[in-house]
């Protein structure tokens, strides 16, 4: 028992991105998803061959696993290329399917557009939390390099929770843009209600490995966490161009 809930928590920490997708075909692979899920308690969504021989790569409802042919052994992390610069083949990998998980969340976004667009980022958010503060309060830094932010919410409290419930009360607002320069600067926002998603755009955050804020993905699908200056952030947006 205590093998299992250590398991679980390992998988809990992984802040690898989930959602990727393979035709390779492995050939026990509802024997190593029923194990998987009978130990852990993890739903695994895809199971396929890792650029390793022998070890396949498990998407979970978790995070990204991988776990040896014949079940016995398993790995939490990101796999590395040696010999084409220290590439992370995990993040390579799983940058495409983030960018359309994200797709569908487009319209639930609240969106500082920059006049002169030159990049679109996405960044999973919190009102309360420091370094998203300082990033808001430089947006029009970001706005000025032609950097369009995205917020999706991501409230560190979880949901429910009093935290979820102002994010909300942002996203609800009658200026939800001017709502949230009011939150971060420590304002109460009117307990607002709309079908914000909130809880879904929580759960789309785990789902890609976030476990704190500021949290940007990049327009190719890569994801950096933490804050990222503006000057900062514009030379490697201009380098994945």
């Amino acid at each position: 028992m205590k093998f299992t809930r250590a398991l679980t928590l390992v998988v809990a920490m992984v802040a690898t991105p989930l959602m990727a997708a393979s035709n390779n075909v492995v050939e026990n692979g509802d024997q190593l998803k029923q194990k998987l899920s009978d130990t852990l308690g993890v739903e695994v969504q895809n199971l396929s061959q890792s650029p390793i021989p022998g070890l396949y790569e498990a998407i979970t409802n978790r995070g990204v696993l991988y776990i040896s042919q014949d079940g016995s052994k398993l790995f939490h992390g990101s796999l590395y290329d040696l010999d084409n610069g220290m590439k992370n083949l995990t993040e390579a990998a799983l940058a495409g399917p983030r960018k359309e998980a994200i797709k569908p969340f487009e319209q639930d976004m609240l969106v500082y557009k920059a006049k002169n667009e030159k990049h679109v980022i996405t960044v999973f958010t919190d009102i309360t939390c420091g370094y998203c503060r300082k990033l808001h309060n430089q947006m029009d830094e970001y706005n000025n390099l032609g950097i369009t932010v995205r917020y999706l919410a991501f409230p560190r409290q979880g949901v429910p929770s009093k935290n979820a419930v102002d994010m909300e009360a942002v996203w609800c607002s009658a200026d939800p843009l001017k709502a949230m320069t009011d939150a971060k600067a420590g304002k109460q926002v009117s307990g607002a209600k709309c079908d914000a998603k909130i809880a879904q755009q929580y759960q789309l955050g785990q789902s890609l490995g976030v476990n704190g804020t500021p949290a940007i993905v990049l327009e190719d699908g890569t994801m950096i966490p933490g804050y990222q200056p503006p000057e900062q952030l514009i030379q490697v947006l201009d380098r994945i161009q």
